[in-house]
């Protein structure tokens, strides 16, 4: 962890005062790929949704927003060297919220995808993401306090590969893995920007190529995976400058049939920042423990520029 802290401070810092180059995100992105493998997975342990219902709402809120986000490096005869680099990522995100007195229901769907084509390595896939998250509530006569259940789904559109092998080692596609997850507990709110939760889990794993299962914690042979367990969670949402916004969380999901050591831990943090109604750009840092797909802690850092626009 410690080894990521000077980098993580000062691209925050750049995030802040800067508007970065797009090529800093072709750089970011040939880095990763270098010595990483398929980007998507550590976005697959997510067992929470992050949406939350306003106390103030009344009826339905509808929300659409679209992203297309892009990069290019060329390099000619340059003394420092460089990786010709293209790259484009496109998102979809898609919220529906409803209350009526003490009930509320929120739907969030998060698409995206993104590849990058890097001189002499071919095409690699950078963003792959498909979570479809939905949350029932009730609130308490204290409204701060809440019961809830969720039911949540997520894998991934393409395959992946672990490119620190020869040929390419097949690690990831569609439905494998995926993953569903149920939980029924309790909510605190007590301010706008800011929500724990805890409860009782039940996780689904799905692998639909029996080649993988190895990969993501089954037997051999086997596609499906049941694990009751509770998972607790904070959430954290909050302009924190003009036009910067931070979200930050922490998710855990504990499998009672094995020993706590194996806690799935998922801590992700994006800054966002908005220049103007279409342009935007945004850093993400992601830590992931799943030890059903490795003992080693996983991380991802993206820095990106680009445009988005609202449908609804």
């Amino acid at each position: 962890m410690k080894k990521y802290l000077p980098f993580v401070l000062f691209l925050c810092i750049s995030v802040l005062i800067t508007h970065p180059a797009l090529s800093q995100e072709a750089i970011e992105i040939s880095r990763l790929l270098e010595n990483d493998s398929d980007i998507s997975v550590r976005d697959m342990s997510n067992v929470n949704s992050k949406v939350v219902v306003s106390d103030t709402l009344r009826g339905w809120s509808l929300d659409w927003v679209g992203g297309l986000n892009g990069s290019q490096a060329s390099y000619n005869n340059w003394s420092q060297g460089g990786v010709n680099t293209i790259s484009v990522t496109a998102s979809t995100v898609f919220n529906a919220k409803y209350r009526k007195g003490q009930f509320a229901y929120a739907l969030a769907t998060n698409f995206k995808y993104g590849k990058s084509r890097l001189e002499d390595e071919g095409t690699r896939k950078t963003d792959d993401r498909i979570a479809v998250n939905n949350k029932f509530s009730y609130l308490f006569e204290d409204e701060r306090w809440s019961a809830f259940g969720n039911i949540n789904f997520s894998t991934q559109f393409d395959q992946g590969f672990d490119y620190s092998t020869e040929p390419p080692t097949l690690i990831s596609r569609f439905f494998a893995p995926a993953y569903f997850t149920q939980i029924a507990g309790i909510s605190f709110q007590p301010k706008d920007y800011f929500t724990a939760e805890a409860g009782l889990a039940m996780k689904e794993t799905i692998v639909s190529d029996t080649d993988l299962s190895n990969r993501y914690g089954l037997e051999p042979g086997e596609s499906f995976r049941f694990e009751p367990g509770y998972s607790l969670a904070m959430n954290f949402e909050k302009k924190i400058i003009s036009n910067v916004r931070l979200i930050s969380s922490v998710e855990t999901f504990t499998n009672l049939e094995r020993h706590v050591d194996n806690t799935d831990v998922n801590f992700s943090n994006e800054l966002i920042g908005k220049i103007n109604n279409y342009l935007n750009m945004s850093f993400q840092f992601v830590m992931v423990y799943d030890s059903d797909f490795s003992k080693e802690l996983q991380v991802k850092q993206v820095l990106s520029a680009g445009i988005s626009y609202s449908i609804l």
